[in-house]
């Protein structure tokens, strides 16, 4: 007998059941006929018509009972799939996880080594922080060296200012970084020291700050802040007045505090910075623009949507109108600002600002540029709050196609994207058969490409999969994630170490020239 398939069996069933409900129907006709036709008729006559109707009166039992027990079959069988599909899933959920359990432990070990890696750093750190003052206070006695001081100046200054002159960044794409601006002014000279020990000092000023900088980069955020005020009482009392040098260390000083989680102090902090380049550079400075924004992620982060939205605004402002409404840095201030709508669940502006983005990022920065993916990422968020789960569902999909397009080439019956792989499983289902080797070359490509949109794309896919009842798909993509993540996170974690990724971002961005973003961070669940 050949094997049947659940809906063969649900379809049998039902068949079954109104077969009887008919022929129940039919006898219950026939049993009133009959009871009419011999109704007044005396016990001794007509005694055919009799024993036929107690034989009908049977066979109608049985069909009652055939019926009730068609009906309880049906509902233990409909039941019985119900509890299959949960097991299913339940299993799923227990591979998956054992192997995080797994994974876990791995990056359990390895963190426990950064970390006496890094407890011996901090203590070597301790020990130069302990000679570079003890050479800074013997240095104004150091007469001897008063001609190499002053060509140390004049390098110190180039290195420094191409390294530490740059605004405040809390996160690779919502945040700014002054070198990224393509239209930023370069930043004034130092103006010539009237004495050589004034030039000592500006020196050792940026020396301090690319010191911070680095202890800032290394997590080290209590050293970073203790040198940053001491270059701030420095500042006056050297009597230094240059507010390029002030602003740089009080963004530095606001990044060891956002570090910290001192959100409050961060932005009393950048407020100050922001009073300073008003005032010296004007209020529709690109850096004013890019102080502005900080100061509205720092609302954000403090549940201030409103505020922030309204500093977003003025940034915006400021760049159309010193960069035009069609550049990049636009874009970014945009999908900023969406996010603060999105937020206010504002979600009719935010899908304008992500488009009005997405537009100008298409049409200058290219099909293939990372910004492209990331802002239909978060405009396909948006559409899901509306309900627009269509729209939504064919945006995640075209960013992964073209991801993979991008790394492995065009797509074809051998080379397809993994919602696709995913899709043609959740169809083939019910032949029971493992995956193929093509699918499982179309996982492993699927989890090499290394970028947080990507993944975050598999999974809010993943999402949709699962409320359409397409649980070997969505178990498909989760499996893809899950690859994804024991490939990229250890490499990352030895690669970094314990420095912070905005920070790298950051380092990255000053030694390379310009750079126009980075990954955006913020998600609707963990926002700020």
């Amino acid at each position: 007998m050949a094997t049947m398939s659940e809906d063969d069996v649900t379809t049998g069933l039902r068949t079954v059941q109104q077969g009887l409900e008919a022929l129940r129907e039919e006898h219950s006709t026939i049993s009133n006929t009959l009871e009419t036709s011999i109704k007044g008729v005396k016990d001794d006559e007509a005694p055919l018509p009799k024993q036929k109707l107690t034989q009908i009166n049977d066979s109608l039992d049985k069909l009652m009972c055939g019926v009730n027990e068609t009906s309880l079959m049906l509902m233990v069988f409909q039941l019985t799939q119900g509890v299959d599909a949960q097991n299913q899933k339940y299993q799923a959920q227990k591979r998956r996880l054992y192997q995080e359990n797994a994974w876990l432990r791995d990056e359990l070990s390895l963190t426990q080594a950064n970390l006496q890696k890094s407890e011996r750093m901090v203590a070597q750190l301790e020990e130069e922080i302990k000679h570079l003052t003890y050479m800074a206070s013997i240095k104004q006695f150091d007469d001897g060296n008063q001609s190499d001081t002053k060509t140390t100046t004049d390098l110190g200054t180039q290195s420094v200012t191409s390294e530490t002159l740059q605004d405040l960044g809390f996160g690779p794409e919502e945040e700014e970084d002054i070198n990224s601006c393509q239209y930023v002014q370069p930043n004034p000279p130092i103006l010539a020291a009237t004495s050589e020990n004034e030039s000592g000092d500006i020196v050792r000023i940026r020396n301090l700050q690319k010191l911070a900088q680095q202890h800032s980069s290394n997590g080290q955020n209590d050293i970073a802040a203790g040198l940053c005020k001491t270059i701030l009482k420095d500042l006056v009392t050297c009597k230094i007045d240059s507010h390029q040098d002030r602003s740089t260390t009080l963004n530095l000083l606001a990044n060891a505090y956002r570090d910290q989680h001192k959100y409050e102090e961060a932005a009393q902090v950048l407020n100050e910075a922001l009073s300073i380049r008003e005032k010296h550079l004007g209020e529709d400075h690109p850096e004013v623009a890019a102080t502005l924004n900080n100061l509205a992620v720092l609302c954000g982060k403090r549940g201030k949507y409103e505020d922030g939205e309204i500093l977003c605004k003025r940034a915006l402002e400021i760049r159309e109108k010193v960069l035009g409404d069609d550049h990049p840095d636009v874009a970014k201030q945009l999908n900023n600002l969406a996010l603060f709508c999105h937020n206010q669940s504002k979600y009719g502006e935010a899908e304008n600002y992500y488009k009005r983005s997405l537009k100008i990022y298409e049409s200058k920065l290219g099909l293939d540029d990372p910004n492209v993916a990331k802002t239909k990422h978060h405009l396909s968020s948006t559409y899901m709050k509306q309900g627009k789960c269509k729209e939504a569902e064919e945006l995640y999909k075209q960013i992964l196609t073209r991801a993979h397009e991008k790394e492995f080439g065009q797509i074809s019956l051998e080379n397809k994207p993994i919602w696709q792989i995913a899709e043609e499983r959740e169809e083939n289902k019910h032949k029971g058969e493992g995956a193929t080797a093509n699918e499982q070359a179309g996982w492993a490509k699927a989890a090499k490409v290394d970028s947080p949109t990507i993944i975050a794309t598999i999974k809010k896919l993943e999402e949709i999969y699962r409320q359409q009842g397409k649980y070997q798909a969505a178990e498909t993509l989760a499996d893809v994630v899950l690859r994804a993540k024991k490939q990229h996170e250890p490499l990352r974690s030895r690669v970094l170490g314990n420095v912070d990724e905005m920070t790298q971002s950051m380092m990255g961005s000053t030694i390379g020239g310009s750079k126009l973003s980075s990954n955006h961070r913020l998600d609707t669940r963990t926002n700020w």
